[in-house]
């Protein structure tokens, strides 16, 4: 079976992660043994269509870095149908951002939950400066016992490269508490560094990029068991 993938961002070559994620899906596709095909879906491809028209026919999506995004509504509206309607989804950096936004937005109704780089002065700053830029550093990671990201990998504690000057202002980590989307992973300064769904098939955003396994030429635990969620019974 071939597994088509949508990834949803505003394409840029120049992006390290872009030139990452065609060479990290092709080593889970290696390792589950399934082809794997996909396509780049600018942001803008969602204003004024219904996200069912765009990605129908594909059997999971990623919500890829490089933020802010061409368009901040349609990156929400990609985000939006994959939660509702439980296909497998992955967001990286900015995707993980932005399911953070969805989320506030359409079950939280937190509609002043802003992005602080797109909107420097805004009443809820959801997504705020990092108190230090991560530009391609490494860092540590506790991941929570139990939880799906922590299943996949195996282990407890792990080290992943950041590229990113935003993340998830942990002033408001509380609205989380209770809900249907949880952190499921800080760093060693108590910063949230990775959300994911319950009772989803596989919904995860990391403020990481496992997607950078892939110019090593290595398979991520991560990356695979998205691709592998995407194989239909």
């Amino acid at each position: 079976m071939t597994i088509h993938i949508a990834l949803i961002g505003d394409y840029n070559p120049d992006v390290t992660a872009h030139q990452a994620i065609p060479k990290a899906l092709e080593i889970a596709g290696i390792q589950i043994a399934s082809p794997i095909t996909f396509d780049w879906i600018a942001t803008t491809t969602f204003d004024g269509v219904d996200a069912n028209v765009v990605l129908g026919r594909y059997d999971a999506i990623w919500c890829v870095p490089a933020s802010p995004y061409q368009s901040l509504d349609g990156a929400l509206s990609a985000i939006r149908y994959a939660r509702e309607n439980k296909v497998p989804f992955l967001g990286t950096c900015g995707g993980y951002q932005h399911a953070i936004l969805e989320y506030a937005h359409n079950v939280l109704g937190l509609s002043n939950a802003a992005n602080a780089e797109i909107d420097p002065d805004a009443q809820m700053p959801l997504i705020a400066p990092l108190t230090c830029a991560l530009i391609d550093q490494d860092g540590g990671i506790d991941l929570v016992q139990g939880s799906m990201i922590q299943t996949h990998y195996g282990i407890d504690d792990i080290s992943e490269t950041y590229r990113c000057s935003y993340g998830f202002n942990r002033e408001y980590a509380g609205i989380l508490e209770g809900r249907d989307l949880v952190i499921s992973a800080w760093d060693r300064d108590g910063d949230p560094r990775a959300v994911e769904l319950k009772d989803h098939p596989f919904f995860i955003g990391t403020a990481f990029q496992p997607e950078r396994s892939g110019l090593r030429g290595v398979a991520h635990p991560l990356i695979t068991a998205f691709v592998k969620a995407a194989v239909k019974p």
